[in-house]
């Protein structure tokens, strides 16, 4: 019978193959083994054996032809067979998998059982001499002699009934026979252990089959991959994490928040824009973007901030966050979040930013790290503010801390004055009133 040979698949994620030449043409007698293709892949070219003997009967597919993975590409069979046009891979046995050889492990021979010491069964032994019975006994409370108890044990006779004539009160032998003779009971059979109930036998385990999802991406996802490696390998970060007091922070919110109506509240993100925006004044150095051979701090102080939306993140530009009131920063980025997530966002939203501020602590996260957006110098991660245990004057009470990181490009700048940057905002954060004056 004729038998299909299809594109193998070589590799996981192999999904097409190039067939470069044909070895054998239609006719040519070939052995199983013997090489009848060469396909190029996007790795190597490799040859393509044949898995049975015959004629090669067809060519599916031509010399140059791009083929999916076990689409057919040869009909090898008996000279003269007759072969349908379309033959399917699935028909009769033919379907072949002409992978590389694959190295077989032997299973590992398995070793007989050894037995310890203490397994190994002594022999039974057999008629002793009267020497035997004066062994010295091996149980403290009935004295008997070897023998005498491998009888009583066969013959179930009940040792604590006899009256041993031995020395010292010893059973023997003759005690054992004698007492067989009169018919002594046996001992009680001990009652077997209870055993506990028998679970259930576990249904057949049957996997839901499921399919790889291929998903192509968004023109948005693609940016994200692309400056996010070019940060990851052209930027050398250093990060510092620094734990704040957000207890004042908290209440003066609260008290703000009594009088401005529900779509002007404010968040603890926008007291953070706030704070890291009249720290950055302090700290041009970090307010700044690397230009090769030199370093440009930017006069104006314009905080970006990450927004998540659908299939990625975009980050919108604040301007001139030092400058303006907390109501009025809170107002102008809700805007630019709202158009963002709508898709509607303008140029001026997302251009401009000096350094960037990525807040995840509304989705209870305690610390992260982020990634530098070029040609910023930094950008801060805030987590959560969270209520723990905290030791003040040597006293455990509650309290809110919040953690946050600062990522900054080490061409910039470098750990001290990181370390003096979040001090420094510790300052407004822990003292909020500070951003009122």
């Amino acid at each position: 019978m004729a038998e299909t040979i299809s594109m193998p698949k070589l590799g996981f994620d192999m999904a097409e193959g190039t067939l470069v030449r044909w070895v054998k043409n239609e006719g040519e007698a070939i052995s199983k083994g013997d090489v009848l293709a060469e396909i190029e892949t996007d790795k190597a070219t490799v040859e393509v054996e044949s898995s049975a003997t015959g004629v090669v009967l067809k060519h599916l597919v031509g010399q140059g032809d791009v083929v999916p993975v076990s689409t057919p590409i040869a009909v090898v069979g008996a000279e003269g067979e007759e072969v349908s046009s379309q033959p399917s891979a699935d028909s009769g046995q033919q379907t072949t998998q002409a992978e590389a050889p694959v190295e077989t492990v032997p299973e590992p021979k398995k070793e007989e059982p050894v037995l310890e010491k203490a397994e190994v069964q002594p022999p039974k032994p057999g008629p002793a001499p009267d020497k035997q019975e004066e062994a010295t006994p091996t149980d403290g409370r009935i004295k008997a002699s070897p023998l005498a108890r491998r009888i009583a044990e066969e013959e179930k006779v009940d040792l604590s009934n006899i009256q041993g004539t031995g020395p010292g009160g010893r059973i023997v032998r003759h005690d054992i026979e004698q007492a067989m003779e009169k018919g002594i009971p046996a001992p009680a059979p001990e009652k077997p252990a209870e055993k506990a109930p028998a679970l259930a036998p576990l249904p057949a385990f049957q996997a839901e089959p499921r399919e790889d999802e291929t998903i192509q991406l968004t023109k948005l996802r693609q940016a994200i991959a692309r400056r996010m490696t070019e940060s990851t390998t052209s930027v050398p970060h250093f990060f510092v994490t620094h734990e704040y007091k957000m207890n004042a922070l908290l209440d003066m919110r609260k008290q703000i928040n009594e009088y401005l109506s529900e779509n002007e509240k404010l968040s603890v993100n926008d007291f953070i824009l706030k704070a890291v925006a009249l720290t950055l004044r302090q700290f041009p150095n970090l307010n700044a973007s690397f230009g090769g051979d030199k370093v440009v701090r930017h006069g104006a102080v314009n905080v970006g901030v990450a927004v998540a939306v659908e299939g990625g993140l975009l980050t919108v530009a604040h301007k001139d966050t030092d400058q303006k009131p907390l109501r009025q920063i809170s107002a102008e980025v809700k805007a630019m979040v709202t158009r963002a997530r709508d898709g509607k966002v303008k140029p001026d939203d997302i251009e401009g930013s000096t350094f960037s501020v990525s807040n995840m602590g509304m989705y209870d996260v305690e610390h992260f790290i982020a990634i530098i957006n070029p040609p910023e110098a930094g950008i801060l991660a805030v987590g959560s503010a969270m209520e723990v245990p905290v030791v003040e004057n040597g006293e455990i009470k509650p309290g809110w801390r919040m953690k946050a990181t600062l990522s900054v490009d080490h061409r910039v700048s470098d750990g001290a004055e990181g370390a003096r940057f979040m001090q420094a905002l510790a300052v407004f954060i822990e003292n909020p009133v500070r951003m009122l004056v």
